[in-house]
């Protein structure tokens, strides 16, 4: 089993703390824990249970493993030393297989790291670019003027369904004046 990191635990959970916004008594309300043994564990003083650390890991919406990985109760599960280890370990293995295994998963993770930093970099490249962006001043057209009154010039040219046109009576009169048959025709 790991060795106890109670000074860095304290100051990892002094971090949560502030980050979730609390202050110790609110945090000791919520776990149920004393005030006072929250602050001798945050100092370093005090080396708390996995059960203690289940209910701050709990009041502070973190996952119990980290906590018991930075309590030291647990390894961390993606430390490279409990891959080497167990290579190293497998007496099935010879030295050669070992170094090979070895030398890609190391191959492996320089080539995913490098990944990691890259696109970390394009988001951040990204961001700048967006915020650039929409930081810089817009220039907008200005409208022309408009004038008011007889003599100002007219902006559009008017469309035949703006000109005037006969109203619908003097249609209909019209049509009726031309199917009226005069008394010759009708015979």
């Amino acid at each position: 089993m790991a060795a106890l990191k109670v000074g860095s635990l304290g100051d990892y959970l002094r971090e949560q703390r502030h980050s979730a916004q609390l202050s110790l008594r609110q945090l000791a309300a919520q776990t149920g824990v004393s005030n006072p043994y929250l602050s001798q564990v945050e100092r370093g003083l005090r080396k708390p249970s996995a059960e203690v650390l289940q209910q701050l890991a709990k009041a502070l919406r973190i996952s119990a493993e980290a906590m018991y990985v930075r309590a030291g109760l647990l390894e961390d599960p993606g430390s490279d030393r409990t891959l080497e280890a167990a290579v190293l370990s497998d007496s099935v293995l010879s030295e050669r297989q070992k170094r090979v295994l070895l030398d890609i998963y190391a191959s492996f993770r320089r080539e995913n790291l490098a990944e990691a930093e890259r696109s970390a970099a394009d988001a951040i490249a990204e961001a700048a670019t967006a915020e650039a962006t929409t930081a810089a001043p817009t220039t907008a057209r200005a409208a022309p003027p408009v004038a008011h009154g007889p003599d100002a010039p007219r902006t559009r040219p008017r469309t035949a369904a703006a000109r005037p046109t006969t109203s619908s009576r003097t249609s209909r009169t019209t049509v009726k004046t031309q199917t009226r048959t005069s008394p010759s025709q009708k015979e």
